[in-house]
Parts: C-alpha cells; structure tokens; sequence
C-alpha cells in the first residue's frame, strides 16, 4: 500500500520502519523535517505538508502530541484534510482524550474518509517488530477496511466501540503503568539499606504478584539505571508521561471523577522534569525517587 505517517516522532518513525520493512510505499511528515531523513535514508519519501502526504497516500496514520498538535496536522495550513480526503483511509492513533477523536471523526468523516482511531499500547521496540496492542474507535465498517493493516502493527487489535472508545481503553491501560513508575521508587525505597545487587531486586520484584509485565521487559533497564549504567535509547519519555496523567485526569473530571494517586504521581513527576528530567526515558523515575533524601 501506499501508506502516509504524519508525526515521525520515536513511535511514528518506529511504525514508518516496520512498515518498510513489509514492502509498503511510505511517505512521511514531521513538523521539525529532519527527523525524517534517517527515514527518507532507509526508503521513505517525505513530504513536505500533511495535505502533499494525503493526496500520495491510500492511508494516513497519525500519531502526535496532543489535540492541538491534531488539529494543526489535519486542519492547519497544508493540512491533511484541506485537500481531497474522499475514499481514503485514515488511522489516528495519538494518546487523546476521547472527545477529541469524537469530534475528528466526525470532521474526517464528512470529508468521505473511513476513519478509525486507534491509539497502541507499547513503545518503540514493539512498534518496529509489529507486537503493539491496539484499541478501535469507529464503524465496524471502517474497522474491518482498517483491520489488516493494524494487525501488521499490532500482536492484538481490539474494536472497542464508536469513535473515542479507542481513547477511553488507552489511557485506562496506561494509568497503572505510569504511576506504577512512582510506585516502584517508592518500594525501592524501603529496601535501599539492604544494599543488594539492582539486577538481583529486579530479578525478585519481576517474580512476585505486585510485578508488573513491564518489569519482565524493562527491569533489566531499571537495573542498569540503579547502577548508574548506560540505559540506551528514550522509549517513553517523563514528559509524555506527564501529558498523559494529565489526560486522565482532565477526562476523569469530565466524568465527575477524582483520581487522587494518578494526580500525586503526575505531581511528583511535574517535580522531576522542573529538575531537568523533562527528557529522560522513564526508568530515570523509580531511580530518582529511591536516591532522595530527607
């Protein structure tokens, strides 16, 4: 297929990889244009507004920071749907609040696009090997259109309900995920003064019922950032994650919720990236939390 991502941020550009990597003819936009050119190197053409990637494309997939981020994407200057969007299909697969994929929806839908939202569950490393979790805003229609292009991004896909569903599950799945970053810091906390080996903690935290799965994947990574060690790449940095407790805290409001642990995590973070972690990979967090004193 002939397959348009708008945002090539690490989760774009690691989606844009695997689907080279299937044969797809892949064409990418970014608001910052040098982040495609590793892309463009390994056979991706880049485009040079979100309106040229439609009008090359048979389906869109975008995946950026917020809703403003959204609407400048589709309906700014250039955007995608100030052009012909008629018979195409459109992915959005951004962390939003689910009022926003409802009101895209609606707005792409009028323009004769089948639309799904779509927003995934893992980071980078899943992403390029095709293992994500997907959950389906939308038509049962246009989810069966967008099926077989999820399931070569996705280890599972979900058709959750209408359009904003999809947004609904994302951020249920990953609220214990993040605060669990603080929770985990917490703990390491307790145990500090035993001064035992990170991986040996690691290896005995990931083995118990509180250990998430998470810790079986990155509690290697936790490990080697408790040592000091080198931890690779960013694949989930604290200030997506502080956008993201946010999210759910300003949807839980609009269903006359309080999410008390979920806003003391979001604070603490908030507290870390004023000390310039803003950037850093998300096992920097527990880490923090364990070498505080006072």
């Amino acid at each position: 297929m002939k397959i348009g991502i708008l945002g090539i941020g690490r989760m774009g550009a690691a989606m844009a990889t695997r689907l080279l990597g299937l044969g797809h003819e892949v064409f990418v936009w970014n608001r910052s244009p040098e982040k495609a050119q590793a892309l463009v190197a390994s056979g991706a053409k880049a485009c040079t507004s979100p309106r040229a990637l439609a009008e090359a494309s048979e389906a869109i997939l975008s995946i950026v920071a917020d809703a403003k981020a959204v609407e400048a994407t589709y309906f700014g200057a250039a955007g995608a749907a100030t052009g012909s969007l008629a018979g195409k299909l459109v992915i959005e697969m951004s962390t939003l609040r689910p009022e926003t994929q409802r009101s895209l929806a609606e707005r792409l839908k009028a323009t004769g696009a089948a639309v799904i939202e779509c927003p995934v569950g893992g980071t980078t490393g899943p992403a390029r090997d095709g293992k994500l979790l997907g959950f389906a805003g939308g038509s049962a229609e246009d989810f069966a259109r967008a099926k077989p292009l999820l399931d070569q991004l996705c280890r599972r896909v979900e058709h959750i309900g209408p359009a904003g569903a999809g947004a609904s599950m994302k951020l249920a799945i990953n609220l214990p995920l993040l605060v669990y970053w603080q929770a985990l810091g917490e703990a390491l906390t307790l145990i500090k003064p035993l001064g035992l080996e990170p991986a040996r903690i690691m290896d005995i935290l990931a083995d118990t019922s509180g250990g998430p799965n998470v810790l079986k994947v990155r509690g290697p990574t936790v490990a080697r950032a408790m040592a000091g060690g080198d931890t690779g790449p960013v694949t989930f940095d604290v200030d997506l994650i502080r956008k993201d407790l946010q999210t759910m805290i300003d949807e839980a409001a609009s269903l006359g919720a309080t999410l008390p642990v979920t806003q003391r995590a979001l604070d603490v973070f908030d507290e870390a990236s004023k000390e310039g972690m803003g950037g850093a990979d998300a096992v920097a967090l527990p880490v923090r939390w364990m070498k505080r004193t006072g």
